[in-house]
Formats: structure tokens, sequence, C-alpha cells
């Protein structure tokens, strides 16, 4: 059998603040237990090290205001880079899974980042997909986002993306951060269905959340069929994480990992640096690995605190019913936006920035193609925690766009040159792999 990989990589020398929730000791008693119990020595584990993720790898995703080495710290680069090395060790089949056990988050980072928000500045699963593609040629794939807070981060960046199912099940956005991922919000006009937010409420126990994995997102990642299965492992259901009030246990999670079995597992939240990370950390490395968990449990784990009510298991499974003909009858409402005469889908939407304390405004053009996934522009605006105000203009053109839409990209592009009142204009194009950074001051183009 081959073994489970886990990549380590705690950031000692990073945090938002000496008493934020995201600090540098928050793995700290994780990496005690880990080293202290020996697993890190077994044979089902394999033990890999960190590398930088490179600007370009960024950019496939991201457009940085002004630019990636101003915008991102080293941590972050090895945060995702941590994941590239997970990948490439899934992917050239020296392990059967793998976990990137690493800090800072990044599930609430969106495709534009002007600073940091849900303590997140870059997606590193994100950055990882578009390095499967890029590097390995994989098309579709699956993100299971098991974090307490909804991943609106990631849910933005493949919003459009008919190749990429993205699940979140999180306590409702009604009583917790972000105030979003509700049943309504399921996927752009050519990526219908492809979105699946599974809302919780408040003390929801091992029993609902598995109930739901069985019958929910086992089945739809079972029909959709993707070639990689991504877990955002936010850790943060447990019942004894201060930011959260879900009811989720060490031994709840090992089992939903054990049926999801996915690829690669991204940790994410989970603030509970003492009584619970260490647990779940451990509940999931054993799980992935096939090591038996059976007596793996928190020091105060009373089976009693956790039952699950009538009422609460009536309405998740109302939900599922309902999220289940969402995402089967998807391909008939995909060919219904195609029918239609407009060419363009335009939104507008204000983002703020928690953490940083910035305020965000956005114009998103989507192009309605009749025969791919699309592209959109999005103008962006917002003063930065250092005082500077950005305006930017940034096109997004996936990998999988047709030559027509590629072509208007790049009229997009070159008359946006002569527009004034953006300070820059960015081209990410999946399709060459080309990232155009256009500085409106200096008239100098860099290309990445």
């Amino acid at each position: 059998m081959k073994p489970t990989g886990v990549l380590f990589f705690p950031a000692f020398d990073w945090a938002i603040s000496p008493t934020h929730p995201e600090r540098e000791e928050r793995l700290l008693y994780t990496r005690d237990q880990i080293f202290e119990e020996g697993i890190m020595d077994m044979p089902e584990i394999r033990e890999y090290h960190p590398r930088l993720a490179t600007v370009k790898e960024i950019s496939r995703v991201h457009f940085c205001v002004p630019d990636v080495k101003s915008r991102v710290t080293q941590a972050h680069l090895v945060s995702a880079g941590s994941a590239l090395v997970m990948a490439d060790a899934f992917m050239r089949g020296e392990v059967k899974n793998a976990f990137a056990i690493t800090r800072p988050p990044g599930h609430h980072a969106m495709t534009v980042s002007h600073g940091n928000r849900g303590f997140c500045d870059i997606n590193n699963e994100a950055v990882m997909v578009e390095y499967l593609r890029r590097t390995y040629g994989i098309k579709r794939l699956a993100i299971v986002d098991t974090d307490v807070h909804h991943g609106d981060g990631t849910q933005e960046i493949f919003w459009h993306d008919p190749d990429v199912l993205f699940i979140s099940f999180h306590q409702d956005g009604r009583t917790l951060y972000p105030g979003s991922g509700f049943a309504e919000e399921l996927g752009g006009p050519l990526a219908y269905g492809t979105t699946i937010n599974i809302p919780m409420a408040p003390g929801t126990t091992d029993t609902g959340i598995h109930y739901i994995l069985d019958n929910l997102v086992l089945p739809i990642l079972e029909e959709f069929k993707p070639e990689v299965i991504i877990n955002s492992a936010g850790q943060d259901n447990h019942y004894s994480d201060p930011l959260a009030r879900m009811s989720f246990t060490a031994q709840g999670y090992a089992i939903l990992n054990q049926k999801l079995r996915p690829d690669i597992a991204v940790l994410e939240g989970g603030y509970s640096v003492e009584t619970a990370l260490p647990y779940i950390n451990m509940a999931i490395i054993m799980a992935m690995a096939g090591i038996d968990f059976s007596n793996l449990r928190e020091p105060d784990y009373n089976p009693e605190r956790f039952k699950e009510s009538r009422g609460n298991m009536d309405t998740i499974k109302a939900l599922i019913e309902k999220q289940l003909a969402n995402f089967r009858g998807r391909e008939a409402v995909v060919e219904g936006f195609r029918k239609k005469e407009r060419a363009f889908e335009t939104t507008s939407r204000n983002i703020f920035y928690d953490t940083d304390g910035l305020h965000e405004t956005q114009r998103v053009d989507f192009r309605i193609c009749p025969n791919c996934c699309g592209f959109r522009t999005i103008a962006s605006s917002a003063t930065q925690r250092n005082g500077q105000h950005y305006t930017v203009f940034c096109i997004s053109l996936p990998g999988a766009c047709c030559g027509v839409c590629s072509e208007e990209a790049y009229h997009v592009y070159e008359d946006m040159k002569d527009r004034e009142g953006y300070n820059y204009i960015y081209l990410q194009d999946r399709i060459k792999d080309e990232f155009r950074i256009l500085d409106d001051k200096t008239g100098q183009e860099t290309v990445l």
C-alpha cells in the first residue's frame, strides 16, 4: 500500500496579531501531538517539505493589487506552495493521498485581492486547482469545503467554471461570517448547479453532518466523476471552537474523511488550539492513512451532549432533496442561458475585508458564450490598508475558452489601454498560461 503524504508548515513567524486567533501558536499543539505520538515515523506516512509558490502560479488565479510581490507575504507563498508539493506527490503516484497541514488559510480569498479577509490573502486550493490543470492536464475537479465558515472565496473563483464542482457545508450564514453560502447560490449562468451549499443550523452534530455526506455529497461526487477530489479541511465545526457554534467531534472528522476519501486535503480554519486541533489533525491523518482511530477521543468528550434534534434532521432532509434536484437539473438550466439573446451578464457587489477593514466595489461582466464557458471582466476599486487607493480592470480568460472568446478578451484588453481612470489593467490568459500587467501611470507592460 502507498503511504499518505503529510506536509506540516505551521508558519511560526507569521500572525495577523499577537492575540488574533490566526497566530503563530495555532498549530503548536498539533505539532507536539503529531511528533510525540510518532505518527510521522510510521510506515503509513511519508513526510514532505514545503516550497514557495511562484508569482506566476499565484497569478493564474488572483489579481493581486498592485502585484503579487507587494501583496503576498512569504508565509502565504509557502502555504500555497505546500499544497502544490502535495499535488505533485499525489499525481506522481508517490502517495495514495495527501494532507497539507499548513497556515495561513485561504478559502475566503477571492479572484481580486486587495488585502486580508477572513484571515485569507490568497486561495491555496484554487492555486492548486490551476496548477493541476496546467501541469498534469487535469480538467474535472471537486472541492469539498468542510470549514464551519462558507468558502465564499473559492465559490467566487469557480462561480463560472462548470468543470469545478464546489460543495460547502457550513454553519448557516445568517448566524456566522461571511454571511453567505445559501442554498440559492448555485453558480453562474454557464456553471449552474456546480456550486452546492448546505447551510446548517448551529449545534448540528456528527449525525447531521454524516447524513449530509452520505445522502448528498457522495451521490453528487459519484455523478460528477471528478478526476481529483480536494478537501478544504476546516476544523472549526468542532464543538469547542471559539468562533462558531457547531457540535462536530474528532471522531466525526475522521469518519467524514474516511467516507469522503479526498485525494488531497488542505487545512483551512480551526481555532480551538489546545483542546481540538491536535485531535482533529491526528484523526484526519489516521483516517487518510488507514490507521485505526477508534480510540481517539477528546479528553472532555461526552456522547450524551451530541443528540441531533428531529426538527433539524427534517430540515437537513428537505435541503438535501432540494440540492439534489438543483444539481441533477443543471444542464437544462445552462442550455436555457445559452439560448438567451444577451451576450453579457453584469453584476455589481461590495466586498468587505474584515481583517484589514477594507471596502471593495466591483462590477463583473461575464460573457455568455454559446460554445464555451465564457470569460469575465472585473472592474475593482478599494483603498488599501496603507491608504493607497487603487482602481483596476481585470480580464480573466479560462483555459477552456473558445477562439471567439479569446479574441474578444484581447480586444477588450487593447481597448482598455486607451481608457483613463484605472491604475492597472490585468489580463489573465490561462490558454497561453500568460499574465499581463499594464501600469497606466508609466505605460509599462509586464508579461509573466
